[in-house]
């Protein structure tokens, strides 16, 4: 493991503590370890150099809108190879949120989300994306019949 010194003014070191102790962590190290794996996995992404990921994309919208709960579902179907699962809540009479989880190529997740959240009654989407490596070559032995598929692991 290697170690780094960082210096802070007294009100950004202030900050940062209360920051560490709102969202439970017991150390500088491990908060700083955190915030740089999530830059890293940002820019990544950002610069195409992941081109796998898991993701989720979190959306509300308008069940009463014109066909949209039909579109939504109709765009699910259409990206079966991405979309692995979708939970879906009602927050109110008129409103649901959703979150699709998806694994797959980066760039057909990224189109994906861009084309479902630019659907007129869909609101406060997010895509949170994670870069993994794919292990394509797996197959379990000692099964009646081994089957070949694949393992996606977090990039570091």
């Amino acid at each position: 493991m290697e170690r780094f010194t960082i210096s802070l003014s007294d009100d950004l070191a202030n900050q940062f503590d209360n920051l560490l102790r709102k969202r439970g962590y017991q150390n500088r190290s491990e908060a700083v370890r955190d915030m740089l794996r999530s830059e890293l996995a940002s820019a990544s992404i950002a610069s195409q150099e992941a081109p796998y990921c898991i993701a989720a994309l979190s959306y509300i919208y308008n069940h009463k809108a014109r066909d949209l709960s039909e579109r939504l579902a109709q765009l699910q179907h259409a990206n079966h190879d991405i979309v692995v699962s979708t939970m879906h809540i009602r927050v109110d009479h008129d409103h649901c949120l959703e979150t699709v989880l998806l694994k797959g190529s980066t760039a057909d997740i990224t189109q994906f989300a861009n084309t479902l959240m630019a659907e007129s009654e869909v609101r406060h989407g997010h895509l949170n994306r994670v870069p993994v490596e794919i292990d394509d070559g797996h197959v379990h032995e000692g099964r009646i019949e081994p089957r070949h598929h694949v393992h996606a692991h977090p990039r570091n």
